[in-house]
């Protein structure tokens, strides 16, 4: 019985060094898309995120990140009104855009990538995000972008003006 408290003890503080823990201090998810052959660009300005990641620990890290979809800023009120409605994030209906990470591995350095499930509309779509994470004492920079097809998400339909690919940029700065 002693031996197996000293295992469930030894178990919970491997567990809990694994687990470190990030408080968001600033965070920035922009995109960029073509519309009529011009880029446009703009921002999800409601973000929140729980992030557990250890970089010697990759296995037991772990990302949420979830958007509020009524809160995109491309500084142009009248699109921005278009796109909350049904056609496009339907932000009554799917008020959340979600990513939630799967697996980390590195690439050496501080050089990452993450397999995440996003979610828009109730679509998930498995999205490899290649990432750089920096340490600075007690805080730390996560910085990634990657691109997502707007259709396998039912974003916009069958616009013919409209890019089916967006980039999404992520910028997160954490306290430890």
């Amino acid at each position: 019985m002693k031996k197996l408290l000293i295992l469930a003890a030894l178990f919970i503080g491997v567990n809990a060094f694994a687990q470190t823990k990030h408080t968001v201090v600033k965070s920035a998810v922009t995109y960029h898309i073509k519309n009529m052959g011009i880029n446009t660009d703009g921002k999800f300005e409601s973000v929140q995120a729980n992030i557990n990641f250890d970089t010697q620990h990759l296995a037991a890290s772990s990302i949420e990140a979830t958007a509020d979809a009524a809160s995109i800023n491309s500084d142009n009120n009248m699109r921005d009104n278009h796109l909350r409605k049904p056609d496009y994030f339907d932000v009554e209906k799917y008020p959340k855009i979600t990513m939630k990470s799967v697996s980390f591995k590195s690439n050496g350095g501080n050089n990452y990538t993450g397999i995440f499930n996003v979610t828009i509309k109730d679509k998930t779509k498995a999205v490899e995000v290649p990432f750089t994470y920096t340490e600075n004492g007690s805080s730390a920079l996560f910085k990634g972008s990657f691109k997502i097809n707007r259709r396998d998400f039912g974003v916009g339909g069958k616009s013919l003006i409209l890019s089916d690919e967006a980039t999404v940029n992520v910028e997160v700065q954490t306290n430890k």
